[in-house]
């Protein structure tokens, strides 16, 4: 059976008159990346507040590696790593002196601190730049050093938040690959985002949140079942002279039609050779395209059908 290193259990979060987080309960189990996902305002940061005993909540119970998580369990968090998104070191220390301070704040003993600090700035790639100052760093290694300084004590649970925001593609996929070699080194990851294909690409189960309340939980491909729309095909058009949508929503499975431009957008419910059935329609109303696309769900079609479209704070 798996071990669960997270039991949180009818969690509340009252501020005055406002629930904040509405009585949730989930586990995280060991090893395994769990995505806890949800718009600006959702609740995930109280929760997680709340898991880290950063924040009192008003009812329902925490436990991490099995105990009660409380302001004052520090066997607890010795073995908790947090990330949060806003760089926090040093600027007048190098590199690796950043992290070997973050290190030292848990390991003691100099050997074994040297080894862990060495460890966490291969597992970063950032050895290159050890003896530079943080202001010398692009962003992309700063995250990376951001990341090194809260997992250089080898921490058996790690929270990561938004740890590839405004990053180039390429520091984003070490940044992914090294949280990857976390999770198969040992380590608990609770990831949060509001990057959809990165979720889809690392976490092995996910919980959205909304209003409180969690609203979906499940692997990727779970998920995405949830979508209303099973396929959405894309047509750049030669000539859009005519608006050919009200005959389109009358073929079978389409569920939406639009044109923005010269995009068309077909959305089906269900359904096979859909493609098929929509070039004989342009054909016969004699439109030309440039290209067709057949996409299926992505999670973040889902996370916006059950959040919404609109704007948060």
């Amino acid at each position: 059976m798996d071990t669960k290193v997270i039991e949180v259990k009818e969690l509340v979060k009252e501020y005055k008159q406002i629930r904040a987080v509405d009585g949730i309960s989930f586990d995280v189990y060991e090893k395994e990346i769990f995505g806890l996902l949800g718009p600006n305002g959702s609740g995930k940061s109280t929760t997680i507040n709340s898991i880290l005993s950063l924040l009192k909540y008003s009812s329902g119970s925490i436990r991490i590696f099995g105990k009660e998580m409380t302001p004052d369990a520090y066997d607890l968090k010795r073995d908790i790593g947090v990330i949060f998104q806003e760089v926090a070191v040093f600027n007048e220390l190098t590199v690796y002196q950043n992290i070997d301070y973050f290190c030292g704040l848990y390991i003691k003993d100099k050997k074994e601190r040297k080894r862990c600090v060495e460890d966490a700035i291969g597992l970063v790639s950032i050895g290159d730049f050890r003896k530079f100052y943080p202001k010398q760093l692009s962003g992309g290694l700063l995250r990376r050093l951001n990341i090194a300084c809260g997992i250089a004590h080898k921490p058996k649970l790690i929270f990561l938040d938004e740890p590839t925001v405004a990053v180039d593609p390429q520091s984003r996929n070490n940044i992914l690959e090294g949280i990857k070699r976390l999770r198969d080194n040992g380590a608990t990851i609770v990831y949060t985002t509001h990057y959809m294909e990165e979720v889809e690409q690392i976490c092995d189960r996910i919980v959205i949140m909304d209003k409180g309340k969690i609203i979906a939980s499940g692997t990727a491909d779970e998920l995405k079942k949830l979508a209303k729309t099973e396929e959405k095909i894309m047509v750049e058009l030669k000539n859009a002279d005519k608006d050919l949508t009200g005959d389109i929503r009358s073929l079978v499975h389409v569920a939406d039609a639009s044109l923005e431009g010269r995009t068309l957008t077909v959305s089906y419910d269900g359904g096979t050779h859909n493609i098929a059935r929509l070039i004989d329609l342009l054909r016969e109303q004699g439109v030309s395209y440039y290209s067709i696309n057949s996409e299926r769900p992505t999670l973040n079609d889902v996370f916006l059908e059950l959040t919404g479209k609109e704007l948060r704070d």
